[in-house]
């Protein structure tokens, strides 16, 4: 398929998702919480700036699970399977092929830490989405890392135009340390449910627990409740 058919195929596809979850996505509390807790200026989705029980950091700390895997861009693939019409499998140059976004957003920790405003570049998970058309049953995602981490993340989470798989920060490559080549971000969740060296993308049609999830962390993670456990 040509490269324009294959662009306007994804355009009519994230058009279909918007318009699908688009109520779902409203209805969200980082959206629509009418009591949210926090503190400081309102945000883009009209919440306090710096959730509850969150601090301010200026730096980037590193938190995993002990592993950091080296992967080069040549090796890098990403599976995108499960509950979709077409499954596929993208190298790093299907990948930056796609439709490329840029946002500035914020990144809350579960470990008590928010970094603002920071400038991320890569791909919509909407757009990602779009290419393989989830089919009408498909209620989740499982992310996997090339760590073995796992995370889910409800589709009207996960389709938000904010969560993004960025390769860039700050204009630079994403560190290794921070999940590089490519990680995911959740600027709306707090940052565990953002798989670091992404592999793959599971759709699902119902639920199932991810690495934390299992170990006691909130299924649903929302920062401006508090909802850090469960």
């Amino acid at each position: 398929m040509e490269a324009p058919d294959k662009l306007q195929r994804i355009v009519e596809a994230r058009m279909k998702l918007k318009a699908r979850f688009e109520e779902k996505i409203k209805q969200t509390p980082s959206v629509a919480d009418n009591k949210p807790m926090g503190k400081g200026d309102v945000n883009r989705h009209g919440m306090p700036v710096l959730p509850v029980g969150q601090t301010i950091t200026h730096k980037w700390p590193v938190l995993d699970l002990g592993i950091e895997p080296d992967i080069s861009l040549k090796e890098w693939r990403l599976i995108i399977d499960g509950a979709v019409e077409h499954p596929t499998t993208l190298t790093w140059e299907d990948f930056m092929a796609l439709p490329q976004t840029n946002d500035t957003s914020d990144f809350h920790c579960v470990t008590t830490w928010s970094k603002l405003n920071i400038n991320w570049n890569g791909v919509r998970l909407l757009d990602l989405a779009a290419l393989v058309q989830p089919k009408e049953t498909a209620t989740h995602i499982m992310c996997y890392g090339y760590d073995d981490y796992t995370t889910n993340v409800s589709l009207e989470e996960a389709l938000k135009p904010d969560v993004l798989l960025v390769h860039t920060v700050e204009d630079k490559p994403l560190p290794k340390e921070h999940g590089g080549p490519v990680r995911m971000i959740t600027p709306q969740l707090y940052a565990w449910k953002g798989s670091k060296w992404i592999s793959r993308i599971e759709f699902l049609t119902k639920n199932k627990l991810g690495f934390w999830e299992e170990r006691g962390y909130s299924n649903t993670a929302y920062p401006w409740r508090n909802d850090r456990y469960s």
